[in-house]
C-alpha cells in the first residue's frame, strides 16, 4: 500500500467511526455566525472589572500539537516557606452565555473528541483556538483558583475570582521536562527567564503529590498510544507509548488542587453543583480481587468496605514486580467508571472526599457549568440552575460515547500501520485474557492485537475467568496477562479494525 493510501484510509475510516458514533461534523450557521460576532479585543471595559494578572509570571505547559490552551498556571513562594499557586483557567462563561445558539451546540456535543488526524470541538474554533484559548503574549480573560500551600504542600487557604492574564510562553510537556529533569543547557539557556519559576512549580507539585498519596490516591501510570502522522509522506510513522514525565505530572497535580478547592468552595456555601464522582468499589468484585492477590502470594486485607489507601498500596507494593501488569489491570477493572452527578459520593481513585472537574471548560461542558456556578457562588447570587443533574447524565453518556469513538480510531490506526507487516514475527506481552483469546501487546510497537482461540492448535484450552488465564487441559501450558510470547501478524481487517495474531 502506498504511503498516501495510508493516510487516506485512515482518514476515511476515522471518518466511518464519526458516524458509526454519531459525533457531530460541523457547527450549524447559527452556532458560526453567532461565534464571528464576538470582539476580537479583550474590551477594555470588562479587564477594569477584573483582577489584572497581566504582569505576573504565568505560563501554559501542553502536548507538542495543542492548540486549545485552556490552563494557565503560577508560583510564588511565601516568606514562611509555602507556596501561593495560582491557577489561571480560560473565562468560556464570558463568552457563553446560557441558552445562546453557541451554549445549546455545546451542550448537545458535551465534549471536544480527539482523533489522530483531527479534533472534533465542542465550541467553534474562533473559541477554542482563538478568544478562550491562552495564547502567549496576548489579554485573556480567565478564572482563577489562588491557593495558598504550607511548607509540607497542604492547602490551606483558596480564593476565586475573575482575571485577566498573559501567559509568558507557550512551553510543551517535553521542554519543561528537558529542563527540570535532563537540565538541558539549551533549553535552559532559552527560557531563562522563568527557569526559577518551573523549578518552583516542580517543588509545589512534588509536595502536593506526596500529600495526595500520603492520604491513598492511586497512581496509575496507565499508558496511552501516541500516534504520529507523518503528513509530508501520507503515512503513520510510528505509535509508540506515550510519555508521562515530571512536567505531565506537574500539570496533573495543580489542576486536581484546583478542582478540589472549588468544589470544597462552592459545596461549603450549599450550593448546587456538578461533582466529578468515583464510586467505591462493588464488595464482591473487590472480594474476587483479594483472592487472587492470595493466590498470587500476597496479603491485604479488603475488608467490608474497601479503602483507597489499601488499593494505593496494592500499586505502590507490586510497581516492577512481574505480576504488576495483571494486578494493575485487574484491579482498574474491579473499580466503577467515573461520571458526574450532583449527588457528591467522593472521588474513590483520587481518595478525595469533594471533586469536581473546573480546569477545561474549552472541552468539556460540565467544566463551563462549573464556571457559571463558581461565578453566581463568589457574586453571593442565587440563580437557578435547571436541569443540573439532567446535564450530568447526558455529559456522562456523551463522554463514554467519545471515549469509545477514540479507541476505535487507535485500533483503526493500529490496524492500517501493521497492514503492511503482514507474516512478520514480533515479541509481545499478553496484555488481556477472555474466553475467546487473548490480546497481546507488541514491545517494538504500542499496538494491540488478538490471539484468538481457535489458532491455539497446540492443546484444548480453558478459560479461568477470576484467575483471568487460559490454561491447556493436557499440558497444562498457561496464558495470562504480563507473560511474554512471540507471536506472527496473520493479518488485519480494516473493517472490524482488528489485528490478528498467532503464536510462533
Amino acid at each position: 500500500m502506498g504511503f498516501r493510501m495510508v493516510t487516506s484510509v485512515l482518514e476515511a475510516g476515522i471518518s466511518k467511526i464519526i458516524k458509526e458514533f454519531k459525533l457531530p461534523v460541523g457547527f450549524p450557521k447559527k452556532v458560526l455566525d453567532e461565534s464571528r460576532l464576538l470582539p476580537a479585543e479583550v474590551p477594555s471595559e470588562e479587564i477594569s472589572r477584573r483582577v489584572d494578572l497581566r504582569e505576573e509570571t504565568i505560563v501554559t505547559i501542553d502536548g507538542e500539537n495543542a492548540r486549545d490552551f485552556d490552563d494557565a498556571v503560577s508560583v510564588r513562594d511565601l516568606p514562611d516557606g509555602g507556596s501561593l499557586l495560582k491557577v489561571s483557567i480560560a473565562d468560556v462563561s464570558y463568552y457563553v452565555r446560557p441558552g445562546s445558539a453557541v451554549d445549546q451546540e455545546a451542550v448537545r456535543r458535551g465534549t471536544s473528541s480527539y482523533f489522530p488526524d483531527r479534533v472534533i470541538p465542542m465550541l467553534p474554533e474562533k473559541l477554542s483556538n482563538d478568544l478562550c484559548s491562552l495564547v502567549p503574549h496576548r489579554d485573556r480573560l480567565t478564572f482563577t483558583a489562588e491557593m495558598e500551600f504550607d511548607g509540607e504542600g497542604k492547602r490551606r487557604s483558596s480564593r476565586f475570582y475573575r482575571s485577566v492574564i498573559r501567559s509568558a510562553a507557550r512551553l510543551t510537556y517535553t521542554e519543561v521536562r528537558k529542563i527540570l529533569v535532563d537540565r538541558d543547557p539549551e533549553m535552559v539557556s532559552k527560557y531563562r527567564t522563568i527557569n526559577a519559576d518551573l523549578e518552583r512549580m516542580g517543588r509545589l507539585a512534588d509536595k502536593i503529590q506526596k500529600v495526595r498519596r500520603q492520604r491513598g490516591s492511586l497512581d496509575f501510570d496507565l499508558p496511552e498510544p501516541l500516534i504520529e502522522l507523518d503528513l509530508e509522506e501520507g503515512k503513520i510513522d510510528r505509535i509508540v507509548k506515550a510519555e508521562r514525565n515530571k512536567a505531565h505530572r506537574l500539570i496533573e497535580e495543580f489542576m486536581i488542587a484546583a478542582n478540589e478547592a472549588v468544589a470544597e468552595f462552592v459545596t461549603e456555601r450549599e450550593r448546587p453543583m456538578i461533582y466529578r464522582v468515583h464510586g467505591e468499589p462493588d464488595p464482591e468484585k473487590a472480594r474476587d480481587f483479594g483472592v487472587m492477590l492470595h493466590n498470587l502470594g500476597y496479603s491485604f486485607r479488603m475488608g467490608k468496605k474497601v479503602r483507597p489507601e489499601v488499593f494505593a498500596a496494592i500499586i505502590d507494593t507490586v510497581r516492577g514486580k512481574p505480576e504488576e501488569r495483571l494486578i494493575n489491570t485487574i484491579l482498574l477493572r474491579t473499580m466503577k467508571q467515573a461520571i458526574y452527578d450532583t449527588k457528591n459520593v467522593g472521588h474513590f481513585g483520587l481518595a478525595s472526599e469533594c471533586y469536581t472537574h473546573f480546569t477545561s471548560p474549552i472541552r468539556r461542558y460540565p467544566d463551563l457549568v462549573v464556571h457559571r456556578v463558581l461565578a453566581d457562588t463568589i457574586g453571593n447570587r442565587n440563580l437557578k440552575f435547571k436541569n443540573l443533574h439532567q446535564i450530568t447524565i447526558h455529559c456522562s453518556e456523551r463522554e463514554r460515547n467519545s471515549m469509545k469513538s477514540e479507541w476505535a480510531s487507535r485500533d483503526l490506526a493500529a490496524s492500517v500501520f501493521m497492514q503492511g507487516m503482514v507474516g512478520q514475527s514480533f515479541e509481545g506481552i499478553i496484555a488481556g485474557v477472555t474466553k475467546f483469546g487473548f490480546f497481546v501487546e507488541l514491545i517494538p510497537y504500542f499496538v494491540e492485537g488478538l490471539v484468538s482461540m481457535r489458532n491455539l492448535k497446540d492443546d484444548y484450552y480453558v478459560f479461568q475467568e477470576k484467575s483471568h488465564l487460559l490454561i491447556g487441559k493436557r499440558k497444562k501450558k498457561k496464558y495470562q496477562i504480563g507473560t511474554p510470547v512471540k507471536v506472527r501478524l496473520r493479518g488485519v481487517n480494516l473493517d472490524k479494525r482488528w489485528v490478528d495474531f498467532e503464536i510462533v
